[in-house]
């Protein structure tokens, strides 16, 4: 019985080759004049093409246009230095990415320097987590201050309500109108803290949820005529492509339908008078999660603003308080999914992501 082994070069090469095309992290090896001789498929990636398109170009001259401070890559590596955890931002025409940038002289057993390679570490994702454990954290301090000041915030504002009331009524008996319209003034005032407090009290913890089984299609079907009824008032068409033969998720029924009205409102007043709001589904496998999206046919979101829809009290709209989102993004972490948003500079989509159980 004989048995055959790959010789050590062979595996060293083997080795490079793997790591070269799977290696999620960013390896770009140049020479003494800066031409890249290797890069991964992940660094191409990020650079916005494939290792075939960047191989035997000079990293210097393919960026030149780039100011010095942006470059992947500093001239002073090539006298010795190493660069390490350089933070930058990196656009490639399609994709935005935070990087961090690792740099070192590649010097052979005489200390000659040969030439140079680079690491580049993808942290957009670990960006985009911390900013969403910093909004989870801020709604929770919210929903603890709401648990505990809610009922004593609305317990006064009942009795005001009921006087003005009654205060609105004497006045309108006297008619003295323009009275009645301070009263009522006051009183739609009154209303909107109690919307606000009860926004506060969705983003406290202690709510009883009622988790079940929601087959989607059957969900949206339930809530749709509340969303066309809208987008009729505003001359909207709705257009739904949703999949009958999904798997069910685990939700709280209730909540999961505010979640989809609340983005199919803000979708129709995003659009004004006229447009197209559409709703479909997709079947994410390797995530095992279903994907509903709403599109809508609006302005779009300014790529300033994207950033920020989530925060809470953060609000384009002149009467809004700046919690719908940030309760709908709340509903869906508590089911173990996630809402993404996307808008290019006409149109706006929410991605509801939230994964489904086993048959």
């Amino acid at each position: 019985m004989s048995c055959s082994h790959e010789s050590p070069s062979i595996l060293h090469t083997l080795y490079l080759q793997h790591i070269f095309s799977n290696a999620h992290i960013g390896l770009i090896l140049l020479d003494e004049q800066a031409s890249i001789v290797s890069i991964s498929t992940a660094a191409a990636k990020i650079l916005g093409g494939t290792p075939e398109h960047f191989e035997g170009q000079n990293i210097f001259h393919l960026f030149k246009n780039l100011p010095e401070d942006r470059q992947l890559i500093s001239k002073r590596v090539f006298e010795g230095v190493t660069v390490q955890n350089q933070a930058m931002i990196w656009y490639n025409g399609q994709s935005y990415y935070e990087l961090l940038v690792d740099s070192f002289p590649l010097i052979d057993a005489e200390g000659q320097q040969q030439g140079a390679y680079i690491f580049i570490k993808d942290v957009t994702n670990i960006r985009s987590l911390e900013n969403q454990i910093h909004r989870s954290e801020r709604l929770a301090m919210i929903g603890q201050m709401a648990a505990g000041t809610a009922h004593e915030i609305r317990n006064p504002l009942t009795s005001i309500r009921g006087f003005l009331q009654i205060l609105n009524k004497t006045l309108a008996e006297h008619n003295m109108t323009r009275e009645v319209e301070y009263t009522n003034i006051m009183l739609d005032e009154i209303d909107r803290i109690n919307q606000l407090v009860g926004e506060f009290l969705l983003l406290s913890k202690s709510r009883e949820t009622r988790m079940e089984k929601i087959y989607l299609d059957e969900l949206i079907k339930q809530f749709l005529p509340i969303v066309e009824n809208e987008a009729l008032l505003y001359g909207i068409e709705v257009k739904t492509e949703i999949f009958s033969n999904l798997p069910p998720v685990l939700g709280d029924k209730e909540l999961l339908k505010q979640v989809f009205l609340n983005i199919c409102k803000n979708a129709i007043e995003a659009m004004g008078n006229k447009g197209q709001l559409s709703l479909s589904s997709q079947l994410l496998r390797e995530e095992q999660m279903i994907r509903i999206d709403i599109m809508d046919t609006g302005p779009g979101i300014p790529p300033y603003v994207i950033d920020k829809i989530f925060e809470p009290f953060f609000t384009t709209k002149e009467e809004g308080t700046g919690l719908g989102l940030s309760i709908c993004q709340r509903i869906i972490h508590d089911m173990g999914g996630k809402i993404r948003v996307s808008s290019k500079g006409y149109g706006t989509t929410f991605h509801v992501c939230i994964p489904y159980l086993d048959a």
